[in-house]
């Protein structure tokens, strides 16, 4: 029999919502800056780039606005205890450990088979730990609505899509079809995926109003099980007899795992079904904090000036005068 798990008491609107963050990536493209300021190898999401905070903290905070605590779920990589062991407002309970990060398919399975267990009428927000949102009511407010358009639409899974404000190659966007014609609601069907477009091509996307995908998504848990039904089945066959979270700590066994590849959730998943919306999120200053530009960019959006800043500024001056003495000795 399944442990119970505690819940705390709130209103019966949101007994059903639960949540996957995911903290097991390995943070590589930003590792040069997180080096500079905590002075070790930790990725992104144990570092306090700005506010005080580590991304996972923030990201915890953001989630507990609409989630209860006891109902968020944290994917996370046994490579990286020394950090997450020490992790504030992180509970031994919610940590879900994989040995060793697999992409965003495999972490996101397994914590919508382990709900699926739990609460068969559950609503699960999948929760990135390395963005930023320069508005936090504006991004809470939105993920309820998203949780209320999944409640009513139970077959299919709602994505939370950036109003764009330049044509960012970097990012995946969504190109909007028809309104689903919610008057409070800006939800659309999803027409296309473009990932990482060439600069003509976003400049395309965003003069037709597209989004950029932040890969927030909202669904029943049937919703998303169906979706890896029908394009992961053999992955999904391969999580189904391991050990799931049931209220406390989980630790994923070395044997599955030297067997699951590595998979990418919004390329084998997302692009290959039709059943998805979008919900267009206006003015939340929203940005995935994939490179040091990014980072600063949205530091001083919130109005911070960190200290590590000036020591960037001066390293970045060295690696270029060091490329430049390199070239000219060459």
């Amino acid at each position: 029999m399944l442990p119970v798990v505690p819940r705390v008491r709130r209103s019966t609107s949101h007994k059903d919502r639960w949540g996957v963050i995911l903290a097991g990536g390995d943070g590589v493209r930003l590792r040069p800056l997180t080096r500079l300021i905590c002075g070790d190898e930790r990725p992104k999401q144990f570092c306090a780039l700005f506010r005080g905070q580590t991304l996972l903290e923030q990201t915890l905070h953001r989630a507990e606005r609409s989630i209860a605590p006891d109902q968020l779920l944290v994917s996370l990589s046994g490579r990286h205890r020394d950090w997450y062991s020490r992790q504030d407002g992180l509970r031994r309970s919610q940590r879900i450990v994989q040995p060793a990060n697999r992409g965003t398919a495999p972490p996101i399975l397994h914590g919508l088979l382990s709900l699926a267990r739990l609460d068969a009428q559950a609503l699960v927000a999948i929760l990135p730990c390395d963005h930023h949102y320069s508005d936090e009511q504006a991004f809470a407010s939105a993920l309820d609505c998203a949780f209320e358009a999944a409640a009513e639409r139970t077959d299919s899974v709602v994505l939370l899509g950036a109003k764009p404000d330049y044509p960012e190659v970097e990012y995946g966007w969504i190109e909007l079809g028809a309104s689903v014609g919610d008057r409070d609601r800006e939800l659309f069907q999803v027409r296309k995926f473009q990932e990482k477009p060439v600069i003509e091509v976003a400049r395309r996307l965003l003069e037709r109003g597209s989004v950029w995908n932040t890969f927030v998504m909202v669904g029943h848990v049937q919703a998303f099980l169906q979706m890896l039904e029908e394009t992961l089945p053999d992955l999904l066959s391969m999580f189904r007899s391991t050990r799931m979270w049931a209220g406390e700590e989980t630790i994923l066994e070395d044997s599955l795992y030297a067997r699951v590849p590595s998979v990418c959730f919004s390329h084998h998943v997302l692009s290959e079904t039709g059943k998805l919306m979008v919900l267009r999120l206006n003015d939340v200053g929203w940005s995935d904090l994939g490179d040091p530009g990014r980072v600063l960019m949205a530091a001083r959006d919130s109005g911070c000036e960190p200290s590590w800043i000036q020591k960037w500024g001066h390293a970045k001056g060295m690696a270029i005068a060091a490329s430049e003495a390199a070239a000219g000795a060459a």
